[in-house]
């Protein structure tokens, strides 16, 4: 007889529980497998979609970091440069006097004709060439006649004397030598003039023009007269400055805010107030820090603008919550019998927290400070509200000195009317920082290393 249930129907047998318990496991099987494999197949396709950003990023970049220079011989023609001799400083004349003396000499430097021995340079490389001076100057940048003279200026010994110079091409001339630029359009929509392009194919072609690491990209600054020899010496500077001034306060001071909300303030409604607001700020866009940096620390405090001090305290109040919220967390996750044994065995308050529970916690506030510094680092937006957007044509030697940074220079160059000489510098920069960015999160990650394996 088959087993009766109260209600009246059979019970499955014994093969039929089998069987029944069977389907279940290959069903729930399945659905195990699927989700591992929708699980795969969505991390697969994050790291594709990062692989191809990656690589249109170097394949754009990578070319901006080798340019277009004619190495050449530059004779030092006595008859164009002005000033003859430096002057030497006489027994009895007074410092002043000869400093002035001096910087009179370098002016009359100044005022020589230099795009005259640029010519004069190209033409003796290409003596065939029929091009006028002003296309024989449009391929080269218009600095290489300021690195000549302070050539000079640093040596006046080089007068009358030939030696060895590298030039560098201008931003047309090296579009064009680098294939960037349609060769079957009509010469009134070319950037450069007929007997330009030639000359420049011709020194191509002759070995005189190569490709050579762009070294200047990391020791000059930007620049609007020779955009061929605009660098990030200066925003990089700006952007260094500024991570000095949010780990120096963003990190002190929201580990001491967090270890306050978390270890001794009461529970009342207005640390809970305290604690809304915290979180609140963490979800507020970033250009209101740019407008609140603005009126305050510029308006009402007077701080200089475009400043990377101003800078840095604009992102240290957008990284504060940050690193606020992950500190707590990092409090939370340390056992209570951690704080009860420590109490237990007559450790006052303060020495529970600072001797015992905080220095537990100090891999996941590097790790917060990593997230702070990763977010601060590639803001835009409230940088451009202070004036870091201006142009500045100096290496900024403190942080109150006016300068920009990484992904302001990334956004001005992305907007240049250069649009195919830029669009590989912007990636380039952005090369760069990136570059700088992993340089800070691997010191932090090797520190938060250290700190687990003494755990």
């Amino acid at each position: 007889m088959s087993d009766i249930t109260a209600s009246g129907e059979a019970l499955p047998s014994g093969k039929n529980v089998r069987e029944l318990v069977h389907q279940s496991l290959g069903r729930r099987h399945r659905q195990e497998t699927i989700f591992k494999s929708m699980g795969l197949v969505a991390i697969l396709v994050a790291l594709g979609f990062v692989a191809i950003l990656f690589s249109i990023m170097l394949t754009k970049g990578l070319p901006a970091f080798w340019q277009a220079n004619l190495h050449t011989q530059v004779y030092f023609d006595p008859d164009i440069i002005k000033g003859g001799p430096r002057p030497v400083q006489e027994a009895g004349q007074s410092d002043a006097d000869y400093r002035q003396q001096d910087l009179a000499w370098q002016r009359q430097v100044t005022l020589s004709n230099w795009n005259a021995i640029v010519e004069q340079t190209v033409r003796d490389v290409a003596p065939d060439t029929d091009a006028e001076k002003r296309d024989i100057l449009a391929i080269i940048t218009s600095s290489a006649r300021f690195k000549l003279r302070d050539m000079y200026v640093e040596d006046p010994s080089l007068l009358g004397q030939t030696v060895p110079v590298t030039l560098l091409a201008s931003a047309d001339a090296d579009n064009w030598v680098k294939g960037k630029l349609a060769r079957d359009l009509p010469d009134e929509r070319q950037q450069l003039s007929r007997s330009s392009r030639d000359l420049a194919d011709q020194l191509l072609a002759d070995g005189d023009i190569t490709f050579d690491f762009a070294t200047h990209i990391f020791t000059n600054v930007d620049s609007r007269s020779a955009p061929a020899s605009a660098g990030l010496a200066g925003a990089f500077m700006g952007s260094l400055y500024m991570m000095m001034v949010v780990i120096v306060l963003a990190v002190p001071i929201g580990v001491a805010s967090a270890v306050y909300l978390e270890e001794f303030a009461p529970k009342n409604r207005w640390t809970d107030l305290i604690e809304v607001n915290i979180n609140n700020l963490a979800a507020v866009p970033s250009i209101v820090f740019g407008l609140l940096g603005a009126a305050v620390f510029i308006n009402y405090f007077g701080l200089p603008r475009s400043a990377p001090l101003v800078g840095g305290l604009v992102l240290t109040l957008m990284t504060l919550p940050t690193i606020i919220i992950a500190t707590r967390s990092s409090l939370r996750a340390v056992p209570p019998s951690l704080r009860q044994a420590a109490l237990g065995l007559g450790a006052s308050r303060n020495q529970t927290v600072f001797h015992h529970v905080l220095p537990l916690t100090f891999p996941g506030i590097l790790t917060a400070t990593i997230i702070g510094v990763a977010q601060a680092l590639g803001e835009t937006a409230p940088l451009l509200l202070i004036g870091m957007n201006a142009f500045i044509a100096n290496i900024p030697a403190s942080p109150l000195d006016s300068a920009t940074a990484l992904p302001v220079q990334i956004y001005l160059w992305q907007a240049n009317e250069n649009r195919h000489f830029f669009e590989a510098r912007t990636s380039a920069a952005i090369i760069v920082l990136l570059g700088l960015m992993i340089v800070l999160n691997a010191i932090a990650i090797v520190l938060r290393t250290r700190l687990e394996k003494r755990r």
